[in-house]
């Protein structure tokens, strides 16, 4: 599996109106937030790298396995996180999605650390969502729980103002949302101590993310 990234075709996006002198700024966070990514990314990285591992998790292991899926299913709210920061008009929307993004970033870095580590590759043999109990029945069309389809994605990508606001606040809490799940998974079998205490950050974050979306989604709407 390679985890995809979207900087340089976010970066590269016609920039949003410039609205009294908004345009270069907004084109500058975009820059500072697509510089904290990386920073993040490598961060996470190398955090999992030098974490001490007396065994190290096999290919089929559950801890691998969510390893590989967690990072792809990071990787997509990574995007839309991007795209709400780089074009969303409400303030709040721009701020959930910096952070996002920069967030799930690093813990994709940490993921990736941790395979490397313990002498895996980024893909496996197993399917997508085999090492959690019944996890291949949760994917849907290739897609795990919570994901965005490809023409959810296009349409986040082509919508304006309120629209995307309301858009992304949507997609991202349904993302969330599936994302817990996977973390409860690995919960569940899991007795690596640095993939539980990061899985259990993991779900604390999402969590507070959770709240915050629906605020936003319910002050919009009304």
């Amino acid at each position: 599996m390679t985890v995809p990234t979207t900087l340089d075709r976010d970066a590269d996006e016609a920039p949003a109106p410039d609205e009294g002198g908004r345009g270069p700024a907004r084109r500058f966070g975009l820059l500072a937030l697509a510089a904290a990514v990386v920073v993040g990314l490598l961060l996470g990285y190398a955090g999992g790298l030098l974490t001490p591992k007396l065994t190290r998790p096999g290919d089929a292991s559950a801890e691998a396995g969510f390893a590989r899926d967690m990072s792809t299913h990071h990787a997509q709210a990574v995007e839309m996180g991007l795209i709400a920061f780089q074009r969303g008009t409400d303030p709040e929307v721009v701020s959930v999605g910096g952070d996002i993004a920069t967030g799930q970033q690093g813990e994709i870095g940490t993921m990736q650390g941790w395979l490397r580590s313990w002498g895996l590759d980024p893909t496996g043999s197993q399917p997508r969502m085999a090492w959690m109990p019944d996890g291949e029945a949760a994917v849907r069309n290739g897609l795990m729980p919570g994901m965005a389809t490809p023409e959810e994605m296009a349409k986040l990508r082509a919508a304006q103002g309120r629209e995307l606001d309301v858009l992304f606040l949507q997609m991202m809490e349904r993302h969330h949302l599936g994302g817990v799940h996977m973390i409860d998974g690995i919960l569940d079998v899991s007795d690596e101590d640095d993939v539980v205490r990061t899985a259990q950050t993991m779900k604390n974050t999402q969590q507070t993310d959770l709240t915050n979306l629906r605020a936003a989604l319910n002050r919009l709407k009304g």
